[in-house]
């Protein structure tokens, strides 16, 4: 693996953030990425996924799944640390 292209999807508010698989997988399509590493801050520098993160994690494997792209980690930054959801969720 080999980093193409660096990517922001979604500027979110202080609570909450939108996001779709159509939008995450856009550049990775574009770039023809054979896999992509998702990562987001958690305001409150609270790096504990929440059931919202490990939901939408599920999703974008799924579909990641679907277009033959794997998703290799998911990060959550916070309070000069990070955690892997990907290691800590059973997909």
């Amino acid at each position: 693996y080999q980093l193409i292209h660096e990517e922001v999807i979604s500027v979110g508010g202080l609570t909450a953030n939108i996001l779709h698989p159509r939008e995450v997988f856009q550049p990775a399509i574009e770039y023809a990425a054979a896999a992509i590493i998702i990562a987001h801050n958690h305001p409150s520098g609270n790096v504990e996924p929440t059931e919202a993160d490990i939901d939408v994690t599920k999703q974008l494997v799924e579909a990641g799944k679907l277009m033959g792209i794997d998703i290799l980690d998911h990060l959550i930054v916070g309070n000069g640390g990070y955690k892997s959801i990907i290691g800590d969720i059973e997909l």
